[in-house]
């Protein structure tokens, strides 16, 4: 028997093209899904690997978009004044091999890339995998230190740029 996955036809959108998300809707109070992602060394990373941090999870299609590509460099720039108590997650479906090498040629080092290349298990678990194109949605995420989410903003419109004041502010409201 094969289990039903919710869908939400129109959620977001690309380029203004009806986009459906597949899923559950995650909302602000509910505790965050666990998940398994693969970091740089294929290693599993669970949100117990930042037991008693906040986490700003930034969820982006591809590091190699423009509009990707920018979000990951400004929570990286921002990484270093939220402090020791606070950690950024960049998720996306690209390879580990491939988050690592865009890393370097970007100078990203505040920010740490997982991926949910595996079973794609985290697109689904936070309702974020996309129908028509098999990414993520772009979305900024906020835990705090009992995974509970205090911030949440699934982008509307998937080539536009999140709120990044907002979800900093979330993160820094809860050191």
């Amino acid at each position: 028997m094969t289990a039903t996955i919710e869908e939400h036809p129109g959620r977001l959108t690309g380029k203004g093209a009806p986009l459906t998300t597949l899923g559950p809707k995650l909302e602000v109070g509910q505790t965050a899904p666990d998940f398994a992602l693969a970091s740089a060394d294929l290693s599993p990373k669970t949100l117990a690997d930042y037991a008693g941090k906040v986490k700003v999870l930034s969820v982006v299609p591809s590091l190699d978009t423009p509009v990707c590509d920018t979000q990951t460099r400004k929570f990286n720039e921002a990484a270093g004044g939220l402090g020791d108590g606070v950690v950024v997650l960049t998720i996306s479906l690209d390879l580990p091999m491939a988050q690592k090498r865009w890393c370097g040629a970007a100078g990203v080092d505040a920010v740490e890339c997982l991926s949910d290349y595996r079973d794609h298990k985290f697109g689904y678990d936070y309702g974020l995998r996309i129908k028509e194109n098999a990414l993520l949605a772009r979305t900024i995420l906020v835990l705090d230190t009992d995974n509970v989410i205090r911030y949440l903003q699934v982008v509307p419109e998937i080539v536009d740029e999140p709120d990044y004041d907002a979800a900093l502010a979330a993160a820094k409201g809860l050191v």
